[in-house]
């Protein structure tokens, strides 16, 4: 069993038992969430489409922590004009672990 959903602007496949690195979400680690925005839902072979959401599907969830992404090396040069600028960047995401998904 697989759902597809909308978490925070973006679409997830999640299943249960996975984990998955969120954009940053409001909460403190070891509250519950709920996502009610699934798209897609496979039960066994029994696909449900949403137009564009399906009714009465939820997907459970556990924060479990607040964590950075990997560092981005952002680099501009403009050449023959002595012109070099460095930046680096890391995303903040949420660890959530997917417990549960209702139809």
């Amino acid at each position: 069993m697989y759902a597809i959903v909308n978490i925070a602007g973006k679409q997830f496949k999640v299943t249960k038992d996975q984990f998955v690195y969120a954009p940053l979400m409001q909460g403190e680690a070891g509250a519950s969430v709920e996502f009610d925005q699934v798209l897609l839902a496979d039960d066994n072979g029994t696909v449900s489409i949403g137009a564009p959401i399906l009714e009465g599907a939820k997907v459970s969830g556990k924060i479990l922590d607040h964590v950075k992404g990997d560092k981005i090396i952002v680099f501009k040069k403009k050449r023959r004009k002595g012109y070099k600028k460095k930046n680096g960047h890391r995303q903040n995401y949420t660890k959530v672990l997917i417990e549960n998904i209702t139809l």
